[in-house]
């Protein structure tokens, strides 16, 4: 019927269906890939009739290509906006997954120093979130499952956080102090990040375990053992034991020291026992066994290394040689668990024994003692210039520092004090009529210096040196000589840290020491003195100069002493009462307190209330404070 009606015009009203014709489906025009519609043209008509194509002709192509468009219905309307889908809409459910690995080290184990583990990293689109899930693994014995739970990871320290452009095959990544190395990826994810135009690295093998792999080896071959009649020997050797001597010298390491022992060698099960040698009062802890009895390998299989010998005990399958009692040798080292011990002696049952069994005449016995070292001469640090030699030296010979010993002069000569009146070398004028008391402490060879004060002089007086011992100039500082009594006497030139004095005058007490200990002084320096004091006498600190004399309240004093010892002649206290001032004096500075002085004054009598006597307290008062006992002592002096 159709080929009837295929020639007749279609006009209005003679047109009419195809009878034949069955299927009235048209081809779909949208699709989905990956996920995401896509739009296709279709290549066959409604019911499946392939469609009518005419080609277009050259010309008709050049008319459309040269052909400019125009407006047959009035401008175009403006196509609506697309609608905004959110992320978590358009990704929702897209996942992409790599694979990777990384590697952690296992310090504690005897079997494997890393181990590979593989996981699986996902990356979420919705909210570029990302996890890492490890595999389960049988009989792994390690927790595995999720690694990092889903959440957005850090990249740095700025605060960025992993996105998908970071991902490639063949890359490194840090996650929280781990390294991954990812080696691979699925179909989905690779045409994603191809479609968004990122060119992926090849794809790389996947790290293998090694202890993983060692366990996929097959299982060992065990021998059968020999038929050793063990019973036989047990019979034969029981309680015959050799017995050696030997010592550990380890004193070429850090604290190391010589230590003996005794090595017992059982003939019965070729086993080996050490055992420590330990003297009265050794210092070391009673722990008499070194190594327990054992069989001691001599040489190890190759792939013996890694053998757990902490935990299992070595059989023969990983021995190829045991040590026997012909490895004993007196005279010969032996190395036993990574320490060589030196047998040096043996007892006379092991002699007999390698007499008879190894042929091997007696066994000399070898002397390993040792020469005590000489004494190590003690050497001193250099002086680092604080406080005096002595004291600083005691740091050296003890933890907690003693004073030093001091010597017996101390206990014949306490009390005793040599005074000399010096001036200053100095090219500052102010100085040349500067005074000082020197105090010489005969008990402790310390020296003293003291400056009386002088009204309207510009310079505060007082103590100008405490108690110490000076050093000579240009002497060593290791061991510095120090200045003696016989360094002094009338011109002699005093340096104390670089400040030159001159010795002028001295106490009469001096000239007494010097005549009573005139061994100690040159001739020319007694005779200094003895000259000196007989031509003027002893002299008070500021008594002899110019200024002195010219002063009227010098002279006043000298009246008041001068009529003082006329009065007091022949007083009990004439002989004490300088020592007594010099008790409470520590300093030697010549000067006493208020309540010091008349304190003295009422324990030896002296008429304090008499008029003269208080006139010579007023003008021996410089200070309101201190009085100048000297010149106050001198009232009592024939």
């Amino acid at each position: 019927m159709s080929n009837r009606v295929h020639g007749l015009p279609f006009l209005p009203g003679t047109s009419f269906s195809d009878s034949t014709k069955t299927a009235f489906h048209r081809s779909q025009t949208l699709g989905y890939r990956n996920g995401y519609a896509v739009a296709r043209r279709p290549t066959v008509g409604i019911g499946g009739d392939r469609l009518q194509v005419t080609p277009l002709s050259q010309a008709q192509l050049e008319e459309l290509a040269s052909k400019a468009p125009f407006l047959t219905y009035g401008p175009p309307k403006q196509a609506p906006p697309a609608e905004f889908i959110p992320a978590y809409v358009a990704f929702d459910k897209k996942v992409l997954k790599f694979d990777a690995y990384f590697q952690e080290d296992i310090p504690t184990s005897t079997e494997e120093h890393y181990r590979i583990r593989q996981v699986n990293i996902y990356y979420y689109l919705e909210d570029d979130s990302m996890s890492v899930i490890e595999p389960i693994v049988e009989n792994s014995g390690i927790p595995q499952g999720k690694l990092i739970k889903r959440h957005c990871l850090p990249k740095n320290d700025v605060g960025d956080h992993y996105h998908w452009k970071d991902l490639n095959r063949g890359v490194d990544i840090t996650i929280y102090g781990k390294t991954f190395r990812i080696v691979d990826c699925d179909q989905f994810t690779q045409a994603f990040l191809e479609s968004q135009g990122i060119e992926l690295n090849p794809p790389e093998k996947m790290a293998l375990d090694p202890y993983t792999e060692l366990r996929k080896q097959p299982l060992r071959k065990y021998v059968t053992p020999s038929d050793f009649d063990q019973l036989k020997r047990f019979l034969t050797f029981d309680k015959q034991v050799l017995r050696f001597y030997a010592i550990w010298d380890d004193t070429d390491s850090m604290f190391g020291e010589c230590q003996n022992y005794v090595i017992h060698y059982y003939l019965m099960d070729d086993t080996v026992e050490i055992r420590e040698v330990h003297e009265r009062n050794d210092g070391r802890d009673p722990f008499p066994l070194l190594m327990n009895r054992q069989r001691i390998p001599k040489v190890l299989v190759e792939n013996a290394k890694n053998f757990p010998q902490c935990v299992l005990e070595i059989s023969d399958q990983e021995v190829l040689e045991w040590y026997t009692a012909k490895d004993f040798i007196v005279g010969k080292p032996l190395t036993i668990l990574g320490r060589t011990f030196f047998i040096y002696d043996c007892d006379q049952f092991t002699r007999q024994f390698y007499k008879e069994k190894f042929g091997i005449p007696d066994l000399p016995r070898i002397d390993v003692s040792k020469p005590e070292p000489p004494p190590v001469k003690q050497e001193l640090p250099p002086y680092n210039g604080y406080g005096l030699v002595e004291d600083s030296a005691q740091n050296c010979f003890a933890l907690i520092p003693k004073p030093p010993k001091k010597d017996i002069k101390m206990l014949l000569s306490d009390n005793e004090v040599l005074r000399y009146l010096a001036t200053l070398e100095s090219p500052i004028p102010e100085d040349k009529d500067r005074r000082f008391i020197f105090s010489y402490f005969l008990a402790t060879d310390m020296i003293s210096i003291f400056e009386p004060p002088v009204r309207n002089s510009g310079i505060i007086g007082g103590k100008y040196l405490g108690r110490s011992r000076v050093a000579k100039p240009l002497s060593p500082v290791d061991s510095p000589v120090y200045y003696g009594p016989g360094d002094f006497f009338i011109g002699a030139v005093i340096e104390v840290f670089g400040h030159r004095f001159v010795i002028i005058d001295a106490d009469e007490y001096v000239l007494k020491y010097m005549e009573s200990h005139a061994d100690q002084y040159s001739p020319e320096a007694l005779a200094s003195v003895q000259s000196h004091i007989r031509k003027g006498g002893a002299v008070a600190p500021d008594l002899g100069n110019k200024q002195a004399k010219e002063d009227p309240g010098v002279q006043e004093l000298e009246a008041l002493i001068h009529t003082m010892q006329k009065r007091l002649t022949g007083h009990p206290c004439q002989d004490k009462i300088r020592e007594a001032f010099q008790v409470y004096d520590k300093e030697a500075s010549g000067y006493v307190d208020r309540e010091t002085f008349f304190k003295i004054c009422d324990s030896l009598n002296v008429p304090v209330d008499d008029s003269v006597v208080k006139e010579l307290i007023r003008l021996c008062c410089p200070e309101e404070d201190k009085i100048d006992y000297h010149n106050f002592v001198r009232a009592f002096s024939a």
